[in-house]
């Protein structure tokens, strides 16, 4: 992502802050996974999204009209003898000349600049609850200002939450964002189709896992947007199945929901297929119920439209699907009336999609459901599970589970799949499956 582009979101966020205010907002720690060794870090996406900035032990402070500079940003100075053991730091020179602050000290300053910052500012806009530690610095910081009152000092009379403001700006996918969600996208739909050729009976879940890694790699994708789920047979009825232990067995269904995350923004992406290439009657009989389901959310999906038509869309043809199927009786608007489909379907159809996997933003504005809007992203995901043992399920449909997920964008004229080169056609799978078993 372009340094302008982040420039351009501060500069937006100042704007709606008005006069008299200042921002402040840390990142994410570095995480133990076990005795001195650390998880893989990742920036807090709120402060990525503002600053570009990837590095552990940093807080960004805007104060807007500040004569000497209105984004400070507080980091690691760099450190020869730790850089040798731990890689590059970008200090406080590079916080400036690369990532574009305007003002830059080290990340130990905090305590001793932050409240002359603070100094006749009427508010704070600060997210309370994230990190209990750091709220209580931010208290400590506006009581030392308090403290001072009588020499003239005013302190900040109002704590505003960041997330309001900052998490509408997300919502809505800039040029730039687009461009890295629609390549994240297309990542993913690589490593389905690389799984798909690979996948055959006797394998283990995680061997597919591994393929799904290696082509996130191979392509740019570091790492993929969560755990991935490679569920087989009953597997694929456990909706966040992460274990990806067992083996895959001839005659089942594999349900694999992965996406890679590029450049700071996640996809999410899910296929279903049969492990040894055939739908058998009764897989692709719930197999097109829960795609037909798909085609009708997704349709939509456009402006004017709001949030939840896409999920009533979906659950209209579910219903429909398990009365031709013969696992509901009844009338269809009476079974949906009672969610009667929801021993079968137990999940909303989507959510937003950006920076994370479960992105930002409310579904509902003055309690009532949002309308879309171009800019917006969202995954359409219906689908169906029907575990062993089911109360008054026939034995034939057991271990069957199904979801079909795909990233989905508003657009002004309606919506783009982002995710569409993943295939999901039941003949289209059949014959990719057959040419990747033949080679």
């Amino acid at each position: 992502m372009e340094s302008r582009e982040f420039a351009r979101r501060r500069k937006r966020l100042m704007d709606m802050m008005n006069e008299g205010s200042i921002a402040i907002l840390p990142t994410a720690s570095v995480s133990l996974r076990n005795r001195d060794v650390e998880y893989p870090f990742r920036p807090d996406s709120d402060f990525y999204y503002l600053t570009g900035f990837p590095e552990p032990d940093a807080v960004a402070v805007l104060v807007p009209d500040r004569p000497q500079g209105e984004y400070v940003l507080f980091c690691r100075e760099r450190d020869a003898k730790l850089e040798t053991w731990h890689g590059r730091r970008a200090g406080l020179e590079g916080a400036c000349a690369i990532y574009g602050a305007d003002d830059a000290f080290p990340v130990e300053d905090l305590g001793d600049i932050i409240p002359g910052l603070l100094e006749d500012r009427e508010r704070v806009f600060y997210t309370m609850g994230c990190n209990a530690a750091f709220d209580q610095r931010v208290v400590q910081w506006v009581n030392q200002v308090r403290s001072r009152n009588r020499a003239g000092v005013n302190a900040p009379g109002e704590f505003v939450s960041l997330d309001h403001l900052l998490h509408e700006m997300r919502l809505y996918k800039s040029r730039h964002e687009i461009k890295a969600v629609r390549q994240t996208a297309q990542i993913s739909a690589a490593a389905h189709i690389r799984a798909m050729r690979a996948c055959r009976p006797g394998l283990k879940e995680y061997q597919i896992e591994a393929e799904l890694l290696h082509e996130f790699m191979q392509r740019g994708a570091r790492a993929p947007a969560y755990p991935p789920i490679v569920g087989g047979g009953a597997n694929s009825c456990i909706l966040h199945y992460t274990q990806n232990s067992d083996v895959l067995n001839d005659g089942e269904l594999l349900l694999i929901d992965a996406g890679a995350e590029y450049d700071g923004y996640a996809s999410d992406v899910t296929r279903t297929f049969p492990i040894n290439g055939r739908f058998t009657k009764e897989q692709r009989a719930v197999y097109e119920v829960v795609l037909a389901a798909q085609h009708a959310a997704i349709n939509q999906v456009r402006p004017g439209n709001h949030w939840n038509e896409p999920h009533e869309a979906a659950v209209r043809i579910l219903t429909e699907g398990l009365v031709d199927l013969g696992i509901l009786k009844g009338r269809v608007k009476n079974l949906i009336k009672a969610q009667a489909y929801g021993q079968a379907f137990m999940h909303r159809t989507g959510h937003w999609l950006g920076m994370d996997v479960h992105d930002v933003g409310d579904y509902k504005v003055e309690g009532e459901w949002r309308m879309l809007e171009p800019g917006m992203l969202m995954t359409v995901e219906p689908g169906l599970y029907f575990p062993a043992g089911s109360k008054g399920l026939r034995k034939k449909w057991w271990n069957i589970g199904v979801r079909i997920e795909d990233d989905v964008l508003v657009t002004r004229d309606g919506h783009e799949v982002l995710s569409i080169d993943a295939p999901k056609d039941p003949d289209e799978i059949e014959a990719l499956m057959a040419n990747g078993h033949a080679a």
